[in-house]
């Protein structure tokens, strides 16, 4: 439900989850651990520092490190940082009108898939990945 740069994120957030407090790490370097083209990687970590998720520091023993604590980041947060997770509220088959009041066929069952894999994502912590 999640596209690929949304994974990208996680697994580079989680990477710089585990270094030690103010420690940093280089694009070039996260990349290569998470099997990411190095280009694309560094310009979604630039993303993810305008979003507020991670600062970077130029010069030696520069790169990236979090901004906050991995246990004040959720999954939710990097992929709605990422996506247009508005969408997911959407109706499944693309009707302009599904409420509750006025469903489509799969509404119901959509809706809860939706609420569930939300709540899964708000769950989940850069720190629990990082561990």
């Amino acid at each position: 439900m999640i596209n690929k740069t949304s994974l990208l994120a996680i697994n580079a957030l989680t990477e710089l989850a585990r270094l030690s407090p103010g420690e940093c790490e280089g694009a070039a370097s996260i990349a290569k651990k998470i099997g990411a083209p190095a280009n694309y990687l560094g310009k979604l970590l630039q993303s993810l520092t305008a979003h507020g998720f991670i600062v970077s520091q130029k010069g030696k023993g520069g790169g990236f490190r979090l901004e906050k604590s991995p246990k004040k980041i959720s999954l939710f947060d990097i992929v709605d940082a990422i996506e247009d997770t508005h969408k997911w509220s959407r109706c499944f088959l693309g009707r302009k009108q599904c409420l509750d009041s006025s469903p489509c066929g799969v509404h119901d069952r959509w809706k809860r898939i939706r609420e569930v894999n939300q709540e899964f994502l708000q769950s989940i912590t850069l720190y629990d990945l990082s561990r």
